[in-house]
């Protein structure tokens, strides 16, 4: 594999890294700080993949990669998107991926491959089902402190994993597993009882990456409602449950409807920035992992460039929105580039958020 792609990724996601800590410095929004430690831990796996390119792979470089690219890196960039939708009833489906999570690390618990697992993975089980549950209920009562509990969760198992990373003794010879057919790191050498975090890590937070931010262009776009639905908790109970399970397919349905609405506004220079910046960063998430399944054709390179692919995606749709980067400036320093136009881009936001709340709807919450 050739050392220049994985170092790009690691150099583009360091800048990214530094600009969102000022940018969190000066605003103190969960978001940001939660999406900056995400992007230092894309900074470090990728930093290993192109050490390991570079030198070839150890077992260090290899606990390195899997704890920052593995377990650590989508749970965190999940969490920032939790933060940045933590007014909107997105918490239903935060609790739906933790469920999920949870039931996995459950079944992976009990599963015979993995019987020197121990008792991490029910702890991790019952830790993400917990979460769920406590997710679910803040979100029906509309609390905007729901993404404070997935945070607890995050930040305690991100903490086992650095521990267990550490702590766990030697891996087999020579330290470290290669896919036969792509060349690239594969978690296989990993003992199951810190393979069976990643999931619980993975799944909320990937998976909340990219579909926050398609529900967060949702909620910014001009609607066409095709099929009204509410989560208003103050309706019947068998009114509220139906509204539920058919929230994430009536959404659906009506942001393509609302598209060409939404092409329109572009044009017209209305549209909300969270709603490209959005659907940039839910490409963001998605190329990776396009790219990473298909690797099994034997081409390291088609992963390194996903990587790649990612963070420039990432890094454009965070600097689109005016919400992330109310102001682009030189780091940690008063000097501010572009300050006129960022400031007649939230004006047009605020326009923009008006107008796309104004046919009264339930859709955010």
């Amino acid at each position: 594999m050739s050392v220049a792609i994985p170092a790009l990724t690691a150099v583009l996601a360091a800048v990214f890294t530094v600009l969102l800590l000022d940018q969190w410095r000066d605003r103190r929004h969960g978001f940001q700080l939660a999406w900056a430690v995400g992007m230092l831990c894309y900074t470090l796996g990728s930093g290993a993949e192109a050490l390991a390119a570079a030198n070839g792979w150890s077992e260090p470089l290899y606990r390195a990669w899997y704890l920052a690219g593995g377990i650590l890196t989508a749970a965190w960039l999940g969490l920032g998107t939790g933060f940045l939708l933590g007014r909107t009833r997105f918490g239903y489906t935060y609790a739906a991926l933790f469920l999920l999570a949870g039931l996995i690390a459950l079944v992976g618990g009990i599963s015979p491959k993995n019987a020197g697992a121990g008792p991490l993975p029910f702890v991790y089980a019952i830790a993400a089902f917990a979460t769920a549950v406590g997710i679910f209920a803040l979100s029906y009562f509309a609390s905007d402190r729901w993404p404070r509990l997935a945070a607890a969760l995050v930040v305690a198992l991100s903490v086992l994993g650095v521990a267990i990373t550490v702590a766990m003794p030697p891996l087999p010879a020579p330290g470290y597993v290669l896919d036969p057919t792509s060349g690239q790191p594969i978690g296989d050498a990993m003992p199951p009882y810190l393979h069976l975090l990643a999931p619980v890590m993975n799944i909320p937070g990937g998976m909340a990456l990219l579909l926050g931010a398609v529900f967060s262009a949702y909620v910014f776009m001009p609607k066409r409602r095709i099929l009204p639905y509410s989560l208003d908790p103050t309706q019947p109970g068998d009114q509220f449950l139906f509204n539920l399970l058919i929230a994430v397919p009536a959404i659906a349905v009506n942001f393509v409807a609302s598209l060409p609405m939404a092409a329109r506004e572009l044009a017209a220079g209305r549209l909300h920035s969270r709603v490209p910046a959005t659907l940039l960063i839910a490409a963001g998430a998605f190329v990776p992992l396009v790219l990473d399944s298909i690797s099994v054709l034997g081409s390291t390179a088609i992963v390194a460039v996903g990587k790649l692919v990612g963070v420039i995606l990432l890094f454009a749709g965070f600097l689109v929105s005016t919400e992330v980067f109310r102001e682009v400036r030189i780091p940690f320093t008063s000097i501010r580039l572009a300050t006129t136009s960022r400031e007649r881009a939230r004006q047009r936001d605020a326009a923009a958020a008006a107008a796309a709340a104004r046919p009264a709807g339930p859709d955010q919450g």
